[in-house]
């Protein structure tokens, strides 16, 4: 029994075979891609899952404090940043241009200007002598304070006026006799403007003469180194009584007193004074 022949001629039949085979190449790639994209889908959805399931675990896992602070450096210490911080914030000094009600009582006597020296303060509370070493020390040391070259431009007027009225009571209160001068003042008794306070005294007056006399009369200085020393007796003797008078509050017989004291001072400065042939005035 012969085979049946195919119903396409041998050429056309290689044809279709080939095409078959084409197709069913198509057909496994398709397939094979189609098996690729799901496998690859698979895995990123499971890549996907396992980072939220990662982001959740964390998000469990992290239990934030109370009061969030920010990571900061920490600075090391350092001494002169600690000074200068506090410099900052340091309160601001006191100045002389403070309200009136917050600036300190500027002194009213001489004696106010050395609290230290003379903490009684004038007569009768306080003694008319004074240590007059103990009072230039505090004397040095307020001047230091308020040297003018030691402020602020705007300031040095202001200095120049408290450094001016310490040197004033200075000299008054180391001077005996500006010293009691002062002290009437403060009393209501101008001695030094007195054109009346005058020697009532004929024997003083008489001495006072006689003493300028023998200061135009002298040769030369050493023809007065005798009167010198008995001056200066007579000026030591004038301020202990002075002394006396204003400790037992009697102001007539300072006052009396101061007169005799200001012309033993008179003859002192004749007598450092002096040159030959000069005539010698006495004030009284």
């Amino acid at each position: 029994m012969s085979m049946r022949s195919s119903i396409f001629p041998a050429r056309q039949a290689r044809r279709v075979c080939a095409f078959c085979r084409q197709q069913q190449q198509r057909q496994q790639q398709q397939i094979t891609t189609t098996r690729n994209l799901h496998v690859s889908s698979t895995i990123q959805d499971r890549t996907v899952s396992g980072s939220s399931l990662a982001a959740v675990t964390r998000h469990k896992s992290y239990r934030p404090s109370h009061t969030s602070v920010p990571t900061t450096r920490q600075r090391p210490f350092s001494a002169s940043a600690m000074v200068q911080d506090a410099s900052q914030h340091a309160e601001p000094e006191v100045k002389i241009e403070a309200d009136a009600s917050e600036k300190p009582k500027a002194p009213e006597t001489h004696y106010e200007f050395f609290p230290n020296t003379l903490p009684a303060g004038p007569p009768p509370k306080g003694p008319f002598d004074i240590d007059v070493r103990a009072l230039r020390r505090e004397f040095l040391s307020l001047q230091a304070g308020a040297h003018p070259d030691l402020h602020p431009a705007h300031m040095k007027s202001r200095a120049q006026a408290a450094s001016a009225r310490i040197n004033e009571a200075f000299k008054t209160l180391s001077h005996p006799l500006l010293r009691a001068q002062y002290v009437l003042s403060l009393r209501g008794l101008d001695v030094g403007g007195d054109e009346t306070a005058k020697v009532e005294d004929p024997e003083l007056l008489m001495l006072v003469l006689e003493t300028r006399e023998t200061i135009e009369e002298a040769e030369n200085e050493g023809d007065l180194e005798g009167l010198r020393a008995e001056n200066e007796e007579r000026i030591e003797e004038s301020v202990g009584r002075l002394g006396d008078m204003f400790a037992k509050d009697d102001l007539e017989g300072a006052r009396e007193e101061v007169v005799r004291l200001r012309y033993w001072v008179n003859i002192r400065e004749s007598i450092d004074n002096w040159e030959k042939g000069k005539p010698v005035v006495l004030e009284h």
